[in-house]
């Protein structure tokens, strides 16, 4: 009777283990709890963006209602066959002028579509709506989507790909005299970023994409999806403006459309 009463404990020991490690592996299984909240906070960098563009009207915005409108939560510039421009012509933001900022936004644009986002811009006299200034470039075939294009003064400052140095302005010489192949004669190529082609890969044709545009003192960076595309270091004190108008483009060309959405500012 001994023997057999420590028999059954061994057996009711045995399976009280083997049940307990079950419990276990099954625990270990289970994926770990979640946090109360599947929010990520707010970073103080994200939180300092403001929107500039309500995704509803033109409100503190100003340009041609012929060419510019709301269409699906999105600034819409659009060129038809009967609206086709003699000038560029821009939608240009009235809270301010940005000096050292950041902007980030979402844009489409059509195959045909030749557009930018100007900044530290100036007004052009005489020419309605429109501005001249930096511009980070934006065209439906991606040849030059990325690149550092200053509207109506030195032209290419630095091509996709391209680190620069823009070299002064040499006495005596007239703006537009310093020009060759519309591009600076002082862009001063100081590093490649990247093959031209490669970075223009990775832009979508036709889709939404982004664009963040980091300017900080005579420094201004162009990112597209992410990637940095052009780098210009400013070295020119006669025409660099350190701060301006802000705008987006639609260009002198063959009917278009171009979108921006989602645009952020942070100063």
């Amino acid at each position: 009777m001994k023997n057999l009463l420590k028999s059954k404990w061994l057996r009711v020991e045995a399976l009280s283990v083997g049940a307990l490690m079950v419990i276990g592996l099954v625990n270990c299984q289970q994926p770990a709890e979640r946090s109360t909240s599947s929010i990520e906070p707010i970073t103080e960098s994200e939180a300092s963006f403001k929107s500039i563009f309500d995704g509803k009207t033109l409100d503190g915005w100003e340009g041609d209602p012929v060419y510019w409108t709301v269409q699906d939560g999105a600034i819409t510039g659009t060129i038809t066959p009967e609206t086709l421009l003699k000038a560029n012509t821009f939608l240009i933001w009235q809270g301010g002028q940005p000096g050292d900022f950041e902007l980030k936004a979402e844009f489409k644009i059509s195959e045909s579509g030749n557009s930018g986002i100007n900044y530290r811009s100036e007004m052009v006299e005489d020419v309605p709506f429109a501005l001249k200034g930096y511009q980070a470039d934006i065209d439906g075939k991606n040849n030059y989507t990325g690149q550092n294009y200053e509207e109506r003064k030195r032209t290419t400052l630095a091509y996709r790909g391209q680190e620069t140095k823009i070299l002064p302005q040499p006495d005596g010489v007239e703006t537009r005299e310093y020009v060759e192949r519309n591009a600076w004669k002082g862009l001063n190529v100081e590093k490649e970023i990247g093959d031209r082609a490669e970075l223009g890969s990775l832009i979508k044709a036709g889709e939404w994409n982004s664009i963040h545009i980091v300017a900080k003192g005579n420094v201004i960076k162009h990112y597209v999806n992410g990637q940095l595309m052009s780098e210009v270091h400013d070295e020119d004190p006669k025409n660099r403006v350190e701060s301006g108008y802000l705008g987006v483009q639609v260009h002198v060309g063959p009917p278009m459309t171009v979108q921006y959405k989602d645009i952020m500012l942070k100063q």
